[in-house]
């Protein structure tokens, strides 16, 4: 017999009230009553929405409602005032070259805005290098623009960015939304610390220059800001000039206080100007899991790099870097033997090569045709970014690299380790860090097939537990935090101030819902 029951009629109002919110929360049927001109943009084609709904990770998949192809500035700022005005306002996700592994770029049931299609509007004029007499040379970027290009276009005026990414097929208002960081920033800070000016599009809509001195609040706020205040549309970008090539150094260590010290000796020598610094430091493990990547090492040397990892189950190598052009080439061999004079690595494993600062920056764009022509780029990338206070990186080693990594023998992938400087920060900014003058960059840059895909994250989750279970302040970069309390924690301080920004900024909690920090 079925059974019946009576509802009253506030709860039924209450029901109904439910059902109309989240459906109007999940299909916001109304951006197709905006204006002409925004919805003649809009792509809601299957193929198209598929193609947005997941990123280089493979991880999360989130379909949008649609993709908004911005054919200038002032189709963001209509867009997102558009969706201001609404009772119920629609999320929109900023979303570049989607190189994030979490879902930092996309919206479930918002819109995607694909930034690349500003392209076409710029006709050209993207990148604006500028050096004169009058000012330091700055190269004027749209946040659509990939730093590749950027490279290209300030080479060609014998000059450079100071800070890079170790991939170079990034956008720059991606970046920027989150530090950019690589081995150059020991020396220069991340790419945030060298940013003169941004032109921004509000969460309100609202157009807005600014910098350190003009709209200051809002130029710290985006920087390192995870896309939660505005959408760079255009960035100032501090120029010097530029090499012509490298000398590159990889030395293998099997102690890891001898490489950590090593590290860390290495970027004390920071200043901007000094002639005997190194301009790049960065780490790698390499684990005795076959097959070793021993490519960049001579054929001759390879059977006695396979025997050292062997006996020793994980060596630690310094990736050490050199500039140089035709002016300092006579002496740069001298400056890369003060460098490495003193240093603890294991004798004789000292390994060189001379390449292009071209080749040497954009080295990772190599290794990617490959990948893609065997058919494993776009497979999951389960990748854990930390930034580990250099007074228990050496816990951290015996905690993570040997009590989890090698111990359970998990294909790796590439593990970098580095050391930076927080002075080369600027505290101002979103961004955090931890609360010491020296941490460590770690990056597990794994890739899996998706049969394998629980077995990292599983792994992932067990280094964050014994981070928190041994007291190390470590700070995710590229975070995947999922409750409030762990993005409170995660911004500590800073989070009172993050809050209020959102508040000025994205009143409505419009911009960049994939990283889960608001919605």
């Amino acid at each position: 017999m079925a059974s019946y029951f009576r509802l009253s009629k506030p709860l039924i109002m209450l029901w109904l009230t439910y059902i109309v919110v989240t459906h109007a929360e999940s299909q916001p049927w109304s951006l197709l009553q905006a204006p002409k001109e925004l919805t003649l943009k809009l792509i809601r084609d299957p193929v198209t929405l598929s193609l947005a709904s997941t990123d280089y990770g493979h991880i999360v998949h989130d379909n949008p409602f649609a993709i908004f192809a911005p054919s200038s500035i002032s189709d963001i700022s209509d867009l997102i005032k558009f969706s201001n005005s609404l009772p119920i306002p629609f999320t929109i996700a900023p979303r570049g070259q989607a190189h994030s592994v979490h879902g930092q770029a996309m919206t479930s049931d918002g819109v995607v805005m694909n930034m690349t299609e500003l392209n076409e509007f710029r006709n050209g004029a993207g990148i604006v290098v500028v050096s004169d007499d009058a000012s330091a040379p700055y190269a004027d970027v749209g946040g659509e623009q990939i730093w590749i290009d950027v490279l290209h276009a300030t080479l060609e005026r014998g000059l450079t960015p100071l800070s890079w990414t170790d991939y170079l097929f990034l956008s720059v208002g991606g970046t920027l939304s989150n530090a950019g960081i690589s081995g150059q920033t020991f020396r220069f800070g991340p790419q945030i610390s060298n940013v003169h000016e941004l032109d921004v599009v509000t969460g309100k809509g609202d157009l807005v220059t600014c910098s350190a001195e003009n709209n200051s609040e809002l130029f710290y706020s985006v920087l390192g800001g995870l896309g939660q205040f505005g959408i760079i549309t255009r960035a100032r970008i501090a120029l010097g000039p530029a090499p012509t090539r490298v000398k590159r150094l990889h030395l293998f260590y099997n102690d890891f206080s001898a490489f950590s010290g090593d590290q860390e000796h290495l970027i004390s020598f920071n200043g901007r100007n000094e002639t005997n610094a190194a301009d790049y430091i960065e780490g790698f493990l390499m684990l005795n899991q076959s097959p070793l990547e021993l490519s960049f090492y001579p054929e001759s040397d390879r059977p006695r790099i396979t025997s050292l990892v062997t006996q020793y189950g994980i060596i630690y190598i310094i990736e050490l870097v050199k500039y140089y052009d035709n002016s300092s080439q006579e002496h740069v061999d001298e400056d890369v033997k003060l460098l490495v004079e003193g240093l603890k690595f294991v004798p004789t494993f000292m390994f060189e090569k001379d390449e292009s600062y071209e080749e040497f920056l954009n080295r990772v764009h190599s290794d990617e045709l490959i990948l893609r022509s065997q058919g494993l780029w776009e497979v999951p990338h389960p990748w854990l970014n930390l930034f580990v206070p250099g007074s228990r990186i050496s816990d951290f080693d015996e905690g993570v690299f040997k009590g989890i990594i090698l111990k359970q023998n998990i294909k790796a992938g590439l593990a970098i380790i580095y050391p930076v400087n927080q002075t080369k920060w600027d505290d101002k900014m979103s961004a955090v860090t931890p609360d010491e003058e020296v941490f460590y960059v770690v990056s597990l840059l794994h890739a899996t097939g998706f049969d394998q895909l629980e077995e990292f994250q599983a792994q992932n989750q067990q280094i964050l537990q014994f981070c928190v279970d041994s007291g190390i302040g470590i700070k995710q970069y590229l975070p995947q935090n999922k409750t409030h309390n762990e993005w409170e924690k995660h911004f500590g301080p800073k989070w009172k101030i993050f809050n209020q920004r959102k508040a000025q900024f994205d009143p409505n909690r419009i911009l960049s819902p994939g990283q889960g920090i608001f919605n």
